[in-house]
Order: structure tokens, then C-alpha cells, then sequence
């Protein structure tokens, strides 16, 4: 028997889950710039699809004012109620005039937060300058228990030069784990991982592909292109750690097919990207919840306990 007055307050706390699935996305949104900023009706998708995630790595932003971005962002805080987002960008990397951005948004209201970052130094004494834009390395805390810390590595490949960035990922993972002293690192991106860029005989001479210990979530038969005449996983997600691993959600990884989701016809889709957005779901605990858990059952409890002159 519960006391009327108790329930608004019992019922929060009971039903909060004690486990929240974090969804993390990495999407290659093809010349992000001004350009696309400007058009209410891509701007609109854009946001409907990064609405969908509690951390978005964004490649192939051009954003070369600095301006489209904080617009891409700014509209989705407006967007409904999914919450306040947090953004952080890499330096212009690549060479020549062609350069990018690495882009992360963040769900505020999940309690994810930097809390460092670091651009890798592409000077490895048998592979210099092998990335055409090398990572920019994030190290965010979550609200985990289980998986307090989590480092996202994102890559944008050359398509010509797939094979070997890929490869040299590893040198990446190598250099994070010594820089930080961390196991769980998720690689994701565009990887070119696929349609001839990487070769089926080569697979077995790339480190990341072979070396154990890495996941490769996005199975090398998915499609991650919008056009309907290509079938190529380019985008792909790897995992690495115990604990990391442990959190992923069954079946969460693959890509997202926003022009289904959204009823756009090809050409409509393609004024977005030319690329699905790829994504995983991670199983983390919700310190908040476990501790309202705790606090209602104990109340629950104390009701049950106090007598029948509680009534609903």
C-alpha cells in the first residue's frame, strides 16, 4: 500500500531504467559547408538523422569559415525534445587546397563529456604521412559504470590510398593506448572498406582487420550508399576492448537508411549525402537511474512496510 502523495515521486523513480542505450553514428555528409546549411530542406534531414544519436562523428566537413557547423547545431537544439548538443571540431586537415573537418556532437543531457583531444601525428618512422587526413582522436567519459571512458577514432580514407590508411590504424591504436594508457576505442568512419578500393586478397595483410582484438561491426556484404546502383560498405565501425565490446547491443550496428526512413526519392537523398550514416547502440548504466532505483525501492519499501492506512 503506497501513500497517494508518494506516487508522482515513486513512479519516476521505479520506472527509470537502470541501463540506457547510448547510440553512437559516424556519417560522411559529402561537403558539409555553407552551401548545404542554406537549404532549409537538407538542414531539415540533417538534423532528423543526428536527433537519432547521442554522439555523431561527422567526416568530409568543409566548413572552412566556421560557420556551418555552429548553424548545423544550433538547429538541432531547436529540433523537438531531443535535448541540448555540444559540438567540438578538428583542425582543417589534408593537403593541398582539398581539407576537412573531423565533427562531434554530443547529447548534453546524457552527461557525456571531452576530456581530451588530440590530433595524431602522422610522422611513424616506416609509414610518414600515410593519412590523407589523419584522426582526430577524442577521449569522452559516459555515464557507465561499466564503460566510464570511451576514445572514438574517426578515419575519412583516400580512396586510392584505403588499403594503407587502414592499415596504418593500427599504428593509431598503438600510439592512443600509449598516450592514454585505454583499451576501448571505437574506429568508425568512411573507410573506403569496399567496391574494389580494398582488395578481398589484401584483407588479410591489413593489421586492424587481422590483428586480434578488433571488432569489425559492419558486415563487409552492407550497403552504405544511397545511390541504388552501388552495393559497397565503405563506412564501417571497429571495436576494441573488453568492456567496449561487452556494451554493444546485438544487432545495433548497420547502417541507416534515412532516405527510407524519411520517404526521399534518390535524388532527394543525394542533396544530403551520398553516404548512409553507420551507427551502434551501447548498453550504459545511468548513474542517476541506479541511484533513483535505489532511493525508490527503499521508499516502496518503508510504504509497504508502514500499513494499511496507505492506500493508491
Amino acid at each position: 500500500m503506497v501513500p497517494s502523495f508518494l506516487l508522482p515521486v515513486l513512479l519516476p523513480l521505479l520506472l527509470c531504467p537502470a541501463v540506457i542505450p547510448l547510440r553512437i553514428c559516424a556519417f560522411n555528409t559529402q561537403r558539409f559547408a555553407q552551401g548545404k546549411a542554406d537549404k532549409p530542406n537538407v538542414m531539415d534531414v540533417l538534423v532528423k538523422i543526428l536527433s537519432r544519436c547521442d554522439i555523431a562523428v561527422l567526416q568530409e566537413v568543409m566548413d572552412t569559415k566556421g560557420k556551418a557547423v555552429p548553424a548545423l547545431v544550433a538547429a538541432l537544439n531547436q529540433f523537438g525534445k531531443s535535448g541540448t548538443y555540444s559540438y567540438l571540431t578538428s583542425p582543417l586537415l589534408g593537403r593541398g587546397n582539398y581539407q576537412e573537418r573531423y565533427v562531434f556532437i554530443f547529447r548534453d543531457n546524457k552527461r557525456i563529456q571531452v576530456l581530451d583531444s588530440y590530433t595524431y601525428e602522422d610522422n611513424h618512422p616506416d609509414r610518414p604521412d600515410v593519412f590523407a587526413r589523419e584522426p582526430f582522436i577524442v577521449r569522452f567519459s559516459l555515464p557507465s559504470k561499466d564503460l566510464p571512458e570511451l576514445v572514438l577514432i574517426p578515419q575519412h580514407t583516400m580512396p586510392a590510398k584505403a588499403e594503407a590508411e587502414i592499415d596504418a590504424l593500427y599504428d593509431v591504436f598503438l600510439n592512443v593506448r600509449a598516450h592514454w594508457s585505454i583499451e576501448d576505442m571505437i574506429f568508425l568512419g568512411d573507410f573506403n572498406a569496399g567496391c574494389g578500393y580494398v582488395a578481398k586478397k589484401r584483407w588479410g595483410q591489413i593489421r586492424l582487420r587481422q590483428k586480434p582484438g578488433f571488432h569489425w561491426l559492419i558486415d563487409d556484404k552492407a550497403d552504405t550508399t544511397v545511390r541504388q546502383n552501388t552495393h559497397c560498405a565503405y563506412d564501417r565501425i571497429v571495436v576494441h576492448g573488453e568492456r567496449c565490446l561487452a556494451a554493444v547491443v546485438p544487432g545495433s550496428a548497420q547502417p541507416f537508411d534515412f532516405s527510407k526512413e524519411f520517404g526521399l526519392s534518390e535524388t532527394e537523398a543525394l542533396e544530403i549525402s551520398d553516404h548512409y550514416p553507420v551507427e551502434v547502440e551501447l548498453n550504459t548504466a545511468c548513474w542517476g537511474c541506479q541511484q533513483a532505483n535505489s532511493v525508490g525501492v527503499v521508499l516502496l519499501a518503508l510504504a509497504i512496510l508502514s500499513g494499511s492506512s496507505w492506500v493508491f
